[in-house]
């Protein structure tokens, strides 16, 4: 009878669990713009090239960081696997640094970690 209890038991909570699960019940908040793992690297990639044409095209440091920053924010829409958000990680780190060459001024820099952080993002593809 003892362990008839422990059995019910167990069988109740793992039950209870499994349909209360936060990840079951997940969706996206109304109005928010969902993204697949593809389609936001897609977008990251888009704004890391406008970032580029933006220093090419003479944009002052705040500008050059402040394009560079949409890109960082839109690097957070990436979610997909470990493996993938470990090299996004990395990825973003060229574009932190790119920020920071950016706000000194040292817009060469900036547009060489820039292009670095593409052929970066472009690899978490083969990831997925």
């Amino acid at each position: 009878m003892k362990s008839l209890k422990k059995i019910l038991l167990s069988l109740f909570i793992a039950a209870s669990v499994g349909s209360v699960s936060t990840s079951v019940l997940a969706e996206s908040d109304p109005g928010r713009i969902s993204y697949t793992p593809v389609e936001a690297i897609d977008l990251v990639v888009s704004k890391i090239k406008a970032a580029i044409e933006g220093i090419d095209k003479g944009a002052n440091s705040e500008d050059a960081a402040a394009l560079i920053k949409q890109a960082t924010d839109a690097s957070k829409e990436i979610n997909a696997n470990d493996k993938v958000d470990m090299a996004r990680t990395k990825a973003n780190r060229k574009l932190k640094s790119a920020i920071a060459h950016a706000k000194e001024s040292a817009l060469p820099k900036a547009e060489e970690e820039l292009k670095e952080a593409e052929k970066d993002f472009e690899a978490l593809k083969g990831l997925i």
